[in-house]
């Protein structure tokens, strides 16, 4: 019991017989039935909007070329591309932009909810860049940000996105960073920072290490796996009274 209390995972469970205790199996089917909840949960795209607006960002609401759920599911391409009307509502805004910040639903849209605006707020009070609309896509996966980004001539992209929930953490929020975005960018060709959410990767030290990898990577012009994250501790790069005060 006392190594429970320092982990979510599925130790000291105990047994009746050759079975788990009755309490062990409920427990694991309601793990296993947040989790399935977190995969289909649709995302509140309109929540997420007016949300960013109140804190004067300004963002904009898109959809891949999967037409629902289901076709996300079962056919990954779809979600790493845009629909043919959202990328007409993109291309007009095509600028000068340092970077363009995507949220995407990914595979738990309440890692989205809970954690993606809260995390983005605190990238945004330290960085002085020319920053695009916040794109915020339906039924999107990773590489969705190498079109957008590339759509709206920004230097590099940062996709928040759900990941796959596992059955202690069904709201874990990935940050995957890519230079020079563009189709056809490989994984190796980004930095991802994992398991952002309360009992796991707090908003500071999740923020504190992103936008070493962002500074970082506007001044080697790279990003991938010859960028390494060494942000050391937080303070480095932003007051630790502000991070507390934000958190």
């Amino acid at each position: 019991m006392r190594l429970r209390d320092f982990t979510p995972a599925r130790v000291e469970l105990g047994r009746a017989g050759v079975s788990f205790p009755t309490r062990a199996l409920l427990e694991f089917q309601l793990a296993h039935a947040k989790a399935r909840d977190a995969v289909h949960l649709p995302l509140a795209v309109n929540s997420l909007v007016a949300e960013l607006k109140a804190k004067g960002v300004e963002s904009m609401a898109l959809a891949s070329a999967a037409r629902n759920r289901d076709e996300y599911l079962k056919r990954p391409d779809l979600g790493r591309r845009l629909s043919d009307a959202s990328r007409e509502r993109v291309a007009p805004l095509r600028a000068d932009y340092d970077a363009a910040f995507v949220l995407a639903d990914g595979l738990s849209a309440l890692a989205v909810h809970r954690h993606a605006v809260p995390l983005l707020k605190l990238l945004l009070s330290d960085l002085d860049w020319r920053i695009a609309p916040v794109a915020i896509v339906e039924q999107g996966r990773v590489a969705i940000g190498d079109q957008i980004g590339e759509l709206l001539g920004a230097r590099m992209v940062v996709v928040m996105i759900g990941e796959r929930p596992g059955l202690s953490s069904p709201d874990s929020l990935g940050a995957y960073l890519t230079w020079q975005p563009r189709p056809g960018r490989t994984d190796a060709e980004r930095n991802c920072i994992s398991n952002i959410r309360a009992e796991g990767l707090s908003y500071a030290v999740a923020a504190h290490k992103l936008l070493f990898l962002m500074n970082e990577s506007r001044r080697l012009k790279l990003s991938g796996v010859r960028l390494k994250e060494d942000a050391g501790l937080i303070g480095d790069s932003m007051s630790n009274a502000k991070l507390v005060s934000d958190h």
